[in-house]
C-alpha cells in the first residue's frame, strides 16, 4: 500500500510533509532529517491503526500531563473561575451553568471532536459562544489542550443583539412613571453624566466637588480616575441626594442584574422595548456628537480608550452639519485671513528659490 505521506525538502534547511492525496506542502519545523522521518512515519502509521495511534498519542501526553486523560472541561471551568474575582467571577459562575455546555461538561478534554462543539454552540447563545471561546483559550494557553478543537475561521461569527440609545421622551416617561424617588434621581443622573451604573450607584458625598462643580470617582471597570464637571441640571439633582455617605443607599446594595431588572420593570409599564441602563450610555455618547462635542472629551468621558469603541457607541448619532455661510459670519473677526497666493506666482517663487 503506497504511503499519504512523504518527506520533502525544499530549497533551504526546513523539511516539510508532503500529501499525495490533497497535493498540499505542510511544514514540519525542523532541519533534523531523522526527526522530520519519524513525523512522517507516525502519520502513515496512524492512517493503517488510529485507534492504536491514538492510544500511543495519550500515553506519551500522560508523561508530561499525568491529569491529560481524565480532565474534562468542568475541570477547565473550575480552574478558570478560579483566575477570576468579584464580578467577573460571578459572571463566569452563571456561564458554567448554561445547558448548552452539558453536552461536553464530563468530556475529557482531549477526546473532544470538533462536531461536538458546533452541538454546543448551536444549542447555545451568543454568552455561549464568547465564553466556549474563552475556555478554549484557555485550555490551549495551559497545554491541555495539544492542538484546537475548533480551527479559529470555523468558530461561528459573534453576533450581538443591535443595541440603541435611550431617546429624551423615552428617558421623560421613564422619571414620570418611577414613583421611587431614589431609582428617579438614579435615572437622572445616568442621563447627565453617562457613567456605567456601577459607578453612578457607588457615587457617595465625597466624590462631589461642589467648588469646582466636578465629580471624581474610580471606574469599577479599568480603575483608571474620572473626572466630569456637572451641569446645573445636574447639580439640581445632587442637591436632592445625601450630603454624606451613599447617594444612592438602597438602590447601590443591590445587584447589577437587580438593578437591570428594576429598569427593565419600569420600562414595561410605559410600554418601551429595546432599552438597557447601558442605553444612558449610548444616549451620551449620541447626543455628544450630536452637537459637535470634541471627540476627546466623549471619551475621557465615557472612558473608552479607543476611538473605535466610543464611534461604536455613537454610530447612530447623525450630526446635522450648519450652513458654511452662516458659520463663516459667526466668525468674522475671530480669525486670521489666509493670503492666498496665485498659482503661477507660487510655482516662479519655488523655482527662484
Amino acid at each position: 500500500m503506497k504511503n499519504r505521506y512523504r518527506l520533502f525538502r525544499r530549497r533551504g534547511r526546513i523539511y516539510y510533509c508532503f500529501d499525495n492525496q490533497t497535493r498540499r506542502y505542510t511544514s514540519l519545523d525542523t532541519a533534523d532529517r531523522s526527526a522530520a522521518e519519524q513525523i512522517v512515519e507516525a502519520r502513515n502509521h496512524a492512517l493503517v491503526q488510529p485507534a492504536l495511534s491514538r492510544a500511543i498519542g495519550k500515553a506519551y501526553l500522560s508523561a508530561s500531563d499525568p491529569g491529560i486523560r481524565t480532565r474534562t472541561w468542568q475541570h477547565a471551568l473550575r480552574a478558570l473561575m478560579d483566575t477570576k474575582h468579584g464580578v467577573t467571577r460571578l459572571r463566569w459562575e452563571r456561564a458554567a451553568k448554561e445547558r448548552a455546555l452539558d453536552l461536553i461538561r464530563n468530556t475529557v478534554i482531549i477526546e473532544t471532536h470538533a462536531d461536538q462543539f458546533l452541538d454546543v454552540l448551536k444549542a447555545g447563545t451568543v454568552s455561549t459562544n464568547v465564553h466556549l471561546r474563552k475556555l478554549h483559550n484557555f485550555c490551549l494557553d495551559l497545554g491541555w489542550l495539544p492542538v484546537p478543537v475548533l480551527p479559529k475561521r470555523q468558530w461561528p461569527k459573534v453576533q450581538f443583539k443591535a443595541k440603541r440609545a435611550i431617546t429624551l421622551r423615552e428617558h421623560q416617561a421613564i422619571l414620570r412613571a418611577e414613583k421611587n424617588p431614589e431609582r428617579r434621581a438614579f435615572y437622572a443622573l445616568a442621563w447627565h453624566l453617562g457613567a456605567a451604573q456601577s459607578d453612578i450607584a457607588a457615587l457617595t458625598g465625597a466624590n462631589i466637588d461642589w467648588d469646582n462643580r466636578t465629580i471624581r470617582f474610580f471606574r469599577r471597570k479599568t480603575r483608571n480616575v474620572a473626572v466630569l464637571r456637572f451641569s446645573d441640571d445636574a447639580a439640581e439633582i445632587l442637591r436632592g441626594l445625601p450630603r454624606h455617605g451613599l447617594l444612592f443607599p438602597k438602590f447601590s446594595q443591590l445587584r447589577e442584574t437587580h438593578r437591570a431588572t428594576e429598569f427593565k420593570r419600569v420600562c414595561k409599564r410605559v410600554c418601551i422595548a429595546g432599552l438597557t441602563l447601558h442605553s444612558y450610555r449610548y444616549a451620551w455618547a449620541e447626543r455628544a456628537k450630536t452637537c459637535g462635542y470634541p471627540e476627546r472629551f466623549a471619551q475621557t468621558a465615557l472612558g473608552h480608550n479607543s476611538r473605535a469603541v466610543h464611534e461604536a457607541y455613537a454610530g447612530a448619532a447623525i450630526p446635522i452639519c450648519p450652513p458654511l455661510d452662516d458659520y463663516e459670519r459667526g466668525l468674522q473677526g475671530k480669525i486670521v485671513p489666509l493670503e492666498v497666493v496665485p498659482a503661477q506666482a507660487s510655482a516662479s517663487a519655488r523655482a527662484s528659490g
